[in-house]
């Protein structure tokens, strides 16, 4: 796969679809490797036309990485952010936001829809505020606002967003890590293929196993603090939010905060998703960042 010089970094992609086809880039979350975004969906994607680019964050995957910092004290970045304390880190999303839009400069495009996962969905909505020339619309999916007082993870689920991915450091490990993180925050309503989780798992440890990354991403979210809460009203790309009904890891009032802020976003609520992408929600959200896209003429 190509890599693309931008902001100081490297960054990995990989373009699917139609060349000619409307550029659609693909923002992934905590650890969201290339391969991490399911066959399915880029397929779906690209059937619709769209020209396709998914791409490595810096710090995971094959994208520059930030060796010298060390894996992040989550817990301690947790208790200073409630504390309002200054929590240190090596990059913030307005970086990872910038990352984006050197990338988009790199390949010659000048402006894209966005669609951000979860984390991504935060860096998308950043994106959207830092560079609003480089957006024609944008889909923010599994995401929160930031907005202080609202629903956090609890319990078994915020246990699991706090400590370290796949402490045994194996292929076994990830691929038992893969279903058991299925059955805690993927979407209850769908069934789900325990060997095609395996598989995925194995594939991603194989190409690139840098626990520390993720843990530096989640860094990068805690440090950006909530200030973006307060600039989603300067949204000017048509935005449309999707969230699961189910999610147990980005509470459903959290998408809504963000729909509710952004002027004129609409939102998708799909039954039964939780914080994954189900092949059987596919077509739906595959067909509503179409419609969404149509926005950008309208």
């Amino acid at each position: 796969m190509p890599k693309a010089a931008t902001n100081g970094v490297e960054l990995e992609y990989e373009l699917t679809g139609p060349e000619d086809g409307p550029p659609l880039l693909l923002v992934g979350g905590l650890g969201v490797q290339i391969i991490s975004w399911t066959e399915t969906f880029v397929a779906a994607l690209a059937d619709r036309g769209f020209r396709v680019i998914a791409y490595d964050n810096r710090d995971i995957g094959l994208s520059t990485k930030h060796d010298d910092w060390g894996p992040a004290d989550i817990k301690t970045a947790f208790k200073q952010a409630r504390a309002k304390e200054k929590v240190e880190a090596p990059y913030t999303l307005e970086d990872m936001a910038d990352d984006a839009a050197g990338l988009l400069e790199a390949l010659g495009i000048d402006k894209a829809h966005i669609v951000g996962s979860s984390n991504g969905g935060a860096i998308a909505q950043t994106l959207a505020i830092r560079h609003p020339d480089k957006i024609a619309t944008m889909v923010s999916i599994m995401a929160t606002s930031g907005r202080r007082g609202l629903p956090r993870p609890e319990g078994e689920v915020a246990e699991w967003l706090a400590r370290p991915r796949n402490p045994s450091g194996t292929r076994e490990g990830a691929m038992d890590e893969a279903v058991s993180t299925s059955h805690l925050i993927g979407s209850p309503g769908f069934p789900r293929d325990e060997q095609v989780l395996r598989d995925r798992a194995g594939r991603l440890y194989d190409r690139s196993f840098y626990p520390a990354g993720n843990s530096r991403h989640l860094l990068a979210s805690i440090a950006s603090g909530d200030g973006r809460a307060a600039r989603l009203g300067e949204i000017t790309a048509p935005t449309l939010v999707i969230h699961g009904r189910d999610d147990p890891l980005v509470d459903l009032a959290c998408a809504e905060d963000v729909q509710k802020t952004i002027p004129g976003a609409e939102m998708l609520v799909i039954d039964g998703m939780g914080h994954d992408y189900p092949d059987g929600a596919v077509p739906q959200i595959a067909d509503a960042v179409l419609d969404n896209a149509k926005r950008a003429n309208g």
